[in-house]
């Protein structure tokens, strides 16, 4: 079975070709598209399939944001993206839209030990719950449950859930936001951009002082990846203090995952930003944020915690789910 496989998200869409049977699946062609490099997703499918000449037999697409009736209207892009229009283009009876991160929960069954590295060892329940929190272009956050079979990932929007400050800095923050944003969900501060707020909030409002490189590379590159950069190699004060932030809310917003899904099957860190801060992650904030929970304290410390390092875990994830759908 020839299976097309998309991950779409607000920065980089990736698309594969994958051909399944008995003795397991095997990638027939990849390639990954600048997501605003087209004006709409058919036109990006469009130009894969021509380029590689192959005709689908199913398609799944794993897309950031949420799925209503087979449409999809994409929170960091400007499309509108629906299933039927996908699959007059293919030429097929049906195309399978689900979100981005269900993708991603879909995708972890087809990891390797190599593509995980270990913020917490725990003790995983093998039909428990898992939950998957990705800071990237937005936030995305999921769950997948025992069905007797297989762990099923639900559809979900919680990153977009309200931003709960913990102390007095928090609320600061979140005031500050609140300015600009009026409401303030929990990607305006886990993100890209909500890395570039917390970074903001502090210059802003403590008065920390900028470095003119920092500002320089900033003004030609991407703002988010020179934050980190510049705090992962301990050049800017500013910079460092924004990080440390940003992973403390991290680790506090994925204990709060954790304890609303009950995942004690695990906690998978996702996303393009995990990846490229995992020594910041393996300090004592993060796990000290996730565990910090009062009462159910002791909970969260058996609850293991993985940061997915490969990025095509959500193109995976999508091949996967059109593998599994019924006809």
């Amino acid at each position: 079975m020839l299976i097309l496989a998309g991950d779409i998200g607000g920065t980089t869409t990736r698309l594969a070709f994958f051909r399944s049977s008995d003795a397991g699946t095997e990638t027939v062609a990849q390639e990954t598209f600048p997501s605003h490099s087209h004006g709409t997703l058919a036109a990006i499918v469009q130009a894969f399939a021509d380029s590689v000449k192959l005709t689908p037999e199913r398609a799944c697409f794993g897309i950031a944001g949420p799925v209503r009736g087979g449409r999809v209207l994409t929170p960091n892009l400007p499309w509108l993206v629906d299933g039927n229009e996908l699959a007059a283009l293919l030429g097929l009876a049906r195309v399978t839209l689900i979100n981005d991160l269900q993708a991603n929960a879909y995708g972890i069954p087809q990891l390797e030990e190599k593509d995980f590295a270990l913020l917490n060892p725990g003790e995983a329940e093998p039909t428990g719950a898992i939950a998957v929190i990705s800071a990237g272009t937005g936030l995305g956050e999921t769950a997948a449950v025992w069905d007797g079979t297989m762990h099923r990932p639900l559809p979900g929007e919680w990153g977009h859930a309200d931003f709960a400050p913990r102390n007095e800095l928090e609320s600061e923050l979140l005031l500050y936001l609140r300015a600009e944003h009026g409401r303030v969900s929990y990607e305006r501060v886990l993100s890209g951009p909500g890395l570039v707020n917390i970074y903001r909030f502090l210059r802003d409002c403590r008065h920390l002082s900028e470095t003119s490189a920092v500002i320089e590379a900033m003004e030609k590159g991407i703002p988010a990846a020179v934050i980190s950069s510049a705090a992962m190699d301990g050049s800017c004060p500013l910079c460092i203090q924004a990080l440390d932030l940003f992973v403390s809310l991290y680790g506090a917003e994925a204990g709060n995952l954790a304890l609303r899904t009950l995942a004690t099957g695990g906690v998978y860190l996702g996303g393009g930003i995990a990846p490229k801060i995992i020594e910041h992650l393996r300090r004592s904030a993060f796990m000290r944020a996730f565990t910090a929970k009062g009462r159910l304290s002791p909970l969260l410390e058996t609850i293991p915690v993985r940061v997915i390092l490969n990025e095509h875990t959500a193109l995976l994830g999508a091949g996967r789910c059109a593998m599994l759908a019924t006809t």
